[in-house]
């Protein structure tokens, strides 16, 4: 007589629920503090790492946003460069074509 691991599939969604809750959360922090000052470009990433643990569509997201980031030397100081509209628009470009990438079936497939 075999039995269904009930205690396993309830921890693996609970570990799924926490770490959409956690990622979600830091995630939104970080979208609030792109307009707000702190470190945005640190908390989203942080965010989506997070929440890549669990989901694919994070784990895409960050991989996209890592090739944005350049890398550069440690001796490199980053300059103080204050957001433009360019920069706003280009910003929100990116990111409702990633969530129009996820949420929308591919038409390819379709």
């Amino acid at each position: 007589m075999t039995t269904r691991p009930l205690p396993l599939t309830r921890m693996k969604r609970s570990k799924r629920i926490l770490v959409a809750v956690v990622g979600g959360t830091v995630l939104a922090v970080g979208v609030a503090l792109t307009v707000l000052p702190g470190p945005a470009f640190i908390v989203i990433p942080a965010g989506l790492a997070i929440l890549a643990v669990e989901f694919a569509w994070a784990r895409r997201w960050l991989r996209s946003a890592r090739v944005l980031l350049p890398r550069g030397s440690k001796d490199d100081v980053p300059s103080q460069k204050r957001p433009t509209l360019k920069s706003l628009r280009r910003s929100a470009g990116y990111l409702l074509r990633q969530v129009s990438r996820t949420l929308l079936p591919n038409k390819k497939h379709v």
